[in-house]
């Protein structure tokens, strides 16, 4: 873990260089101001040597003058090493959480990856900017200091030395405690942040249903876990600063008595206790800054520990074998497929089916029965535990991960839109595609019109998720998308479910034009939308438990011609009752 912490340095290695030899420097001359006024007090005063004390006073004036601006140095180009160094760390973050595989996000908050992110990344930032800096200048300064103490008095010297080792006896029985309480203390940050994300996305939900009272309970719940770690947290600190500021207190009172008692004796001068009571500070200020550091050095390493458990998290790869698929024809076939997504309980069981090039595969049956996962293991968003799954006759292993996903458009009921504008919505289908093409690809899902009467066209903002957007006009976003990928093969999982029947009828001619020349899959629940299927599967707890075209399945009388007279009836019922209201 150190060395990966320390491969951040490399790019910063010119700063942090003359991050250090500032800090050096500043080191050096605040032995100035002691030596000086040692000087002055045995030589210079005494003596009524007025031109030195002048000469003295101008030198030390000249050297803080340099010390400000080595201040300067470190406080601004070391803290921009720090934030480069942060920025560095979050774009290592972001690239491999876009490597991971999906099963990571089904298992993890979008509020405590972004905690993470943020907050951990902040503290990492201030770590590598001071903790070098803690670290080995004020080492160098407590060496520098006590040598010079050693010049006016050893034996006093090593009477205050005699009490460091209180001081890291404490830090180190206090050190686990305070880790503890740190990664606590993220744990609650990032479960605030979870729910406020949870709760801001649902907000409309909330509103629709009046209960912000129970947004707000659960919120509290996480911000009372929050505040129980900081109380923790602070406790340990409590317990830290009090005791450490009590020693480092026991030092003045050792310069004080000893010293008394030294010069009681005879062993020591005035002007050398003075100087000598002057120049303690310089060794008890860095074993301070050393101690406080501690709780920094706590922050940052709790933070860099959660930093790397994102980075050594398993990113989905390609086979050794795998190899750029090209372009592909559409041939689909699942043989003997088995998945679960725990490892334990099968989501689906020896699934087998034969899709032709450019045909028309629907999915129906009851929620939760597989038809979505089937939909998720085709362009390889997880790995299968038993079977094969080809298209074309090879199977998608032996692909790359990027080629079998440019091969696949994929249409689903909750649309993600980027807070983007519309061009650049339809461009995420093909990121170099022409302008012409993405008016075309909008023409050919019905949507150009409908852009074009927005007094910002194709520039106009949707929002977040697209926010400012119908239902319909998400699906038409989502389908112009598709259209400008161009795959062979295309997935609609449930892609009309949520809209309306005038609506779906309008997205159902799109998705029609959509389907032409390409392999298709499609999840429905409105029945009446797969008729013209070239073959239809009834899915039911993971396994396929009737095949075949409509006709032969209502012919049958199964479960899918069961289904099909359950919907007709809902349908007739609903089409009575608005004729109903239309009379009355």
């Amino acid at each position: 873990m150190l060395r990966k912490f320390i491969s951040y340095y490399k790019p910063e290695r010119s700063v942090f260089i003359k991050d250090m030899t500032s800090s050096f420097f500043i080191a050096l001359i605040g032995l100035v101001y002691p030596i000086v006024t040692r000087k002055m007090l045995n030589s210079y005063i005494p003596d009524r040597n007025v031109r030195m004390i002048v000469i003295a006073s101008a030198a030390v004036l000249i050297l803080y003058a340099v010390r400000a601006l080595l201040q300067f140095y470190i406080q601004y180009q070391g803290h921009m090493m720090g934030t480069r160094i942060q920025a560095e760390m979050r774009r290592d973050m972001f690239d491999h959480l876009e490597s991971l595989p999906y099963r990571y996000f089904d298992n993890h908050e979008t509020g405590k990856i972004l905690s993470r992110m943020t907050n951990d990344l902040q503290d990492i930032s201030e770590l590598a900017h001071h903790g070098p800096e803690n670290l080995i200048i004020s080492s160098l300064t407590i060496i520098l200091s006590l040598s010079y103490l050693c010049t006016i008095n050893i034996p006093l010297t090593l009477i205050i030395f005699a009490c460091v080792p209180i001081l890291f006896i404490i830090t180190l029985l206090l050190q686990k405690k305070m880790r503890r309480a740190f990664a606590m203390s993220r744990q609650a940050i990032a479960k605030v942040n979870a729910s406020v994300e949870s709760s801001i996305q649902g907000i409309r939900v909330t509103k629709a249903y009046n209960n912000a009272r129970k947004e707000r309970e659960k919120f509290e719940v996480g911000n009372g876990e929050f505040i129980e770690a900081k109380r923790i947290g602070f406790h340990a600190m409590g317990q830290f600063s009090a005791s450490t500021q009590f020693v480092t207190n026991l030092f003045n009172v050792v310069v004080l008595v000893g010293g008394g008692l030294f010069m009681y004796a005879g062993k020591i001068n005035f002007a050398d206790y003075s100087a000598f009571f002057v120049s303690v500070n310089l060794f008890i200020n860095p074993v301070t800054t050393m101690i406080n550091f501690m709780e920094q050095y706590q922050n940052g390493v709790t933070g860099f520990e959660r930093f790397i458990q994102i980075l050594e998290e398993e990113p989905e790869k390609d086979s050794d074998e795998a190899a750029d698929a090209g372009i592909l024809e559409g041939h689909i076939e699942f043989r003997d497929v088995s998945y679960s997504y725990d490892g334990r309980n099968d989501v689906l069981e020896h699934i087998s089916l034969d899709i032709g090039k450019g045909k028309k595969y629907a999915l129906v049956g009851p929620s939760g029965g597989g038809k979505t996962t089937i939909c998720h293991l085709l362009p390889h968003f997880y790995d299968i535990q038993e079977g094969q799954i080809l298209i074309d006759g090879k199977d998608i292993r032996s692909m790359t991960l990027e080629s079998v996903r440019r091969n696949i458009g994929i249409v689903q009921q909750d649309i993600y839109l980027f807070n983007a504008s519309i061009r650049d919505n339809i461009l995420y289908g093909r990121l170099d595609a022409t302008e012409e093409e993405v008016i075309e690809a909008a023409k050919r899902a019905n949507i150009h019109d409908y852009i074009m009467a927005m007094p910002q066209g194709y520039d106009t903002e949707i929002g977040e998720r697209g926010v400012r957007l119908s239902g319909g006009q998400k699906q038409r976003l989502s389908i112009a998308r598709v259209f400008l990928k161009d795959p062979a093969i295309l997935v609609l999982d449930e892609a009309t479910s949520a809209l309306d029947n005038t609506t779906e009828l309008l997205i159902q001619r799109s998705l029609d034009e959509l389907c032409k020349g390409r392999t298709t899959i499609v999840v429905a629940h409105r029945l009446s939308t797969i008729k013209n299927a070239d073959e239809i599967a009834v899915v039911s707890r993971g396994r396929i438990i009737e095949q075949g075209t409509h006709e032969a399945l209502l012919s049958q009388g199964g479960a899918y011609a069961e289904l099909y007279r359950l919907q007709f009836r809902e349908e007739e019922e609903a089409g009575e009752g608005l004729k109903k209201l239309a009379i009355g």
